[in-house]
């Protein structure tokens, strides 16, 4: 699981490039790697039921243990909170890790 969470971040951290140049994608195709992103940012979005953009470790705790789980390595600057940019960065710095 933690690695798909990994691909989808990956894939929504390389959406916007997308058009640009063709993202690394594990041998998964475009369609497939769609979905992924559009599940991470739906599960981020009902995740954040202040809707303000920002996920605070009490709403990753409910919706996304797994990023809440890894609350203090993503919110890195201590503000409390993270937001689904940095999400995508950490996940995506985890899926090269491994």
């Amino acid at each position: 699981m933690t690695k798909m969470l990994a691909i989808q971040a990956l894939c929504l951290a390389s959406t916007c490039a997308f058009a640009q140049s063709t993202p690394q994608t594990g041998g998964m195709n475009p369609q497939r790697m769609e979905r992924m992103a559009q599940q991470l940012q739906s599960r981020f979005a009902n995740a954040n039921t202040t809707h303000d953009g920002k996920l605070t470790r009490e709403q990753a705790a409910a919706g996304m243990p797994m990023v809440a789980k890894h609350f203090d390595e993503i919110d890195s600057q201590k503000l409390g909170y993270v937001t689904l940019p940095e999400i995508a960065a950490f996940m995506q710095q985890r899926a090269v890790a491994n």
